[in-house]
C-alpha cells in the first residue's frame, strides 16, 4: 500500500545572489513498511527534499509540488499548525547531528516526554513510562539515569540513540533518517544502522534513508533513488542499482566505493564539480562531468526512461542509436 507519494516537488532558495534551485521536480513514492534509500553527493538535494516535505525550511525557501500525499492526506493543503501535528506524530525524523538537534538546556527526559504530551495528550507520569520503554527499545543502558542527564553528558552514539528514540516516540508510520551516522566512528555507525534496521522490522515502520554511502544503502534498503543536481537520475531496486546501473553518475558512485581490505582495486573519482544550481544547465546536470556526454546532453534534460517495472534512468545513452556503452562492473 502506498504511504507517501510526491510528484514534481520543487524547492528554491531566494538569496542575495539569486535563486538556488535545490530540488528541480522530483517524483518519489514510499510504500508501507518499505525502506527507501536516497543517495547522492553533498548538495544534490537529498536532505532539502525531505525537509521540504516536513515544512522545516526557512522563510526564504519556496516549495511547490503537484502532489504530496501521505496516507491519503494532501500535505500541500495543510497549514503550519496541522503539519506540526502530523510531522511529530506520524512522521519522525533522525537528524544528522544530534548534538545540535537536542536542546542543551533541558534534560534528555524532558525533551523525550514533550512530544508525547503534545501529540498523545497524556500525563507526565504515563509519558515518562513510555519514554523508558522506548529507551530500552533503542538499547540505552540504565534509562532512568539517562533521562536525568543533559545532552552534553552523553557520548555521540548515545545521543544518536536518543534521537532515534525521539523519532519513534509516537509510533510513526514513516521515519526519515538524514545521514544518521555522519559524526560517528565506524563501530558505532554499524551499531546504529543495525538498530534502525531492527526497529524497522519490529515496528513495521517505513524508512527513508538519506546518505552518500552506497554501502549503507546495500545493507538496509529495498529500493534506491539516486539524485544529482536537484533531480533524480536513476531509481531501482538495490540489486538493479548495484548490478545493472544505467546512469553514468551511478557508475561513478559505484567505482568510488572502497573495497574490502586486502583487495587491490583502484578508487576512481568523478572528475569535475557539481553544477551551479543558481544557473543550472538546460540539459543533463551530469553532462559536464560525464565521459560519454553527447551534444543533446547539454541542450535538453533527458526524460526518465523505464528499464523494467521497478527500474528507470534519466540518460540519453538509453536511446536507440546512442553509443553502446555498458556498465562493466568495478575493475581492478
Amino acid at each position: 500500500m502506498r504511504l507517501l507519494e510526491i510528484e514534481n516537488l520543487r524547492t528554491t532558495f531566494d538569496i542575495h545572489v539569486g535563486s538556488v534551485q535545490a530540488v528541480r521536480g522530483i517524483d518519489l513514492h514510499v510504500d508501507e513498511g518499505e525502506t527507501v534509500g536516497i543517495v547522492g553527493e553533498s548538495g544534490c538535494g537529498k536532505s532539502v527534499s525531505m525537509l521540504s516535505l516536513l515544512h522545516l525550511l526557512p522563510d526564504y525557501a519556496r516549495v511547490t509540488a503537484d502532489k504530496i500525499a501521505f496516507g491519503g492526506t494532501d500535505l500541500t493543503k495543510m497549514d503550519a499548525k496541522a503539519m506540526r501535528r502530523l510531522s511529530g506524530d506520524q512522521i519522525g525524523m533522525i537528524f544528522q547531528d544530534p548534538m545540535t538537534s537536542l536542546n542543551p538546556l533541558f534534560t534528555v527526559g524532558s525533551q523525550l516526554i514533550e512530544p508525547l504530551r503534545i501529540h498523545k495528550k497524556i500525563g507526565e507520569k504515563e509519558a515518562a513510562q513510555i519514554v523508558l520503554d522506548k529507551l530500552r527499545l533503542v538499547e540505552i543502558p540504565d534509562p532512568e539515569s539517562r533521562m536525568k542527564q543533559y545532552p552534553h553528558e552523553l557520548s555521540g552514539g548515545m545521543r544518536q540513540r536518543i534521537m532515534i528514540a525521539m523519532a519513534i516516540m509516537c509510533d510513526p508510520r514513516l521515519i526519515i533518517a538524514d545521514e544518521p551516522t555522519t559524526a560517528l566512528d565506524v563501530t558505532i555507525q554499524a551499531q546504529i544502522l543495525d538498530l534502525i534496521a531492527s526497529l524497522q522490522k519490529k515496528l513495521g515502520t517505513a524508512v527513508i534513508m538519506i546518505t552518500h554511502d552506497l554501502g549503507v544503502i546495500a545493507g538496509m534498503c529495498q529500493r534506491v533513488v539516486v539524485m544529482y543536481g536537484g533531480v533524480i537520475v536513476e531509481e531501482g531496486t538495490v540489486r538493479e542499482i548495484f548490478y545493472q546501473p544505467r546512469h553514468p553518475y551511478t557508475w561513478g558512485l559505484l567505482r568510488s566505493i572502497p573495497q574490502k581490505s586486502g583487495e587491490k582495486k583502484k578508487l576512481v573519482p568523478i572528475s569535475g564539480s557539481p553544477p551551479d544550481l543558481i544557473a543550472p544547465p538546460p540539459g543533463c546536470p551530469f553532462a559536464a562531468r560525464c565521459p560519454y556526454a553527447m551534444n543533446i546532453c547539454n541542450s535538453a534534460m533527458p526524460p526518465m526512461r523505464p528499464v523494467s517495472d521497478t527500474h528507470s534512468a534519466r540518460c540519453y545513452l538509453m536511446d536507440e542509436g546512442a553509443p553502446d556503452v555498458k556498465w562493466e562492473g568495478i575493475r581492478a
